[in-house]
């Protein structure tokens, strides 16, 4: 790997996965909206002795997008691995999201998504050679209440993806696309997503460090597979919804409502919605203390007798829950 672009890398995991490159001598581009968060993360990439090339820009422009992967390649070389990450979401009921906040998130998190892979694969597919990253979530499998379009986001790339990995089979490229399916992640996203909650939004736990994150999304570059489901809960989640999609919707409709939202009231806050918000960029957020530095790690297709034992764990709590509901 020589030239890596990366979306949404002026924080959290897009930044951690920045560092991971560079780490193994990659040049870097930072592609995300504020000039500033991107030039503070070009420095500190900088300083593993690569090159690092920060580009502002809205990844719901598919021309601005288009322009920066031609900007990339003309003084980093050509691309070797695309990373699409950057993301926005809004914590609030679906009937309290207005349409064009509805849209705004959809455009960001999946148009984003589907423009990275275009500007991507349009410079990989005449060398035939390239990997393209797919930063998706368990979320993309099993929904949650409060994020409805930050889930369904999630779901239109996992569709997207499984579409465009099979154009790219029947052509028989060797242009490689890889998911890979996150738990929730200590960033800052919860200090500065749009939230009409009355509490501060928080991660579902258990919660992971942005570093467990970025090691994935690099292993999945330099091997990739079909998926990486990343976590224990992501590993259970996914299975167990397969086995009993139902259970688990009465289960988080018991528990996720209040499991999003932190014990202190939500006060003042600025949204990155629709611009970013000045000085709060960075890797982690403020769940440290108990995020996780490690993280279980399969590919689709592997461990999958440890996969079916922790969803037979987390079904069970389930059903029990259910039960309790419909009492």
């Amino acid at each position: 790997m020589k030239t890596v672009a990366i979306t949404g890398a002026s924080a959290g995991v897009g930044r951690a996965t920045a560092h991971a490159f560079a780490r193994l001598g990659a040049n870097v581009a930072l592609l995300a909206r504020d000039p500033r968060a991107l030039d503070d993360t070009a420095s500190e990439v900088r300083a593993y002795g690569v090159q690092a090339l920060p580009i502002a820009v809205d990844v719901s422009d598919a021309a601005a997008l288009d322009a920066a992967a031609e900007r990339i390649e003309h003084e980093l070389g050509p691309l070797d691995v695309w990373v699409n990450n950057a993301m926005v979401t809004v914590f609030a009921p679906f009937d309290a999201i207005s349409p064009e906040d509805y849209a705004r998130v959809t455009a960001v998190t999946y148009l984003g998504c589907v423009y990275g892979t275009r500007a991507a694969l349009a410079r990989m597919a005449p060398r035939n050679r390239g990997t393209i990253v797919q930063v998706g979530s368990a979320l993309a499998y099993r929904s949650i209440p409060l994020q409805a379009p930050y889930c369904g986001a999630k779901h239109a790339i996992r569709g997207f993806t499984d579409a465009l990995r099979c154009e790219l089979l029947h052509a028989r490229s060797r242009v490689r696309v890889t998911m890979v399916q996150l738990p929730a992640i200590d960033t800052p996203q919860f200090d500065w997503a749009k939230s009409v909650l009355p509490h501060a939004p928080r991660p579902v736990a258990p919660v992971y460090a942005p570093e467990v994150a970025a090691d994935a999304i690099v292993h999945a570059a330099r091997h990739p597979c079909r998926e990486r489901w990343v976590g224990w809960s992501s590993l259970a989640a996914i299975v167990a919804n397969g086995i009993a999609p139902g259970c688990f919707d009465r289960y988080l409709a018991r528990t996720a409502v209040r499991g999003q939202q932190r014990a202190a009231p939500a006060g003042p806050r600025a949204s990155n919605l629709w611009a970013p918000v000045p000085g709060h960029h960075a890797t982690r957020g403020a769940f440290t203390d108990e995020a996780s530095r490690t993280g279980v790690e399969a590919g689709l297709g592997a461990s999958r007798a440890l996969a079916f034992g922790a969803a037979v764990a987390v079904l069970a709590a389930a059903c029990a829950a259910a039960r309790k509901w419909r009492r």
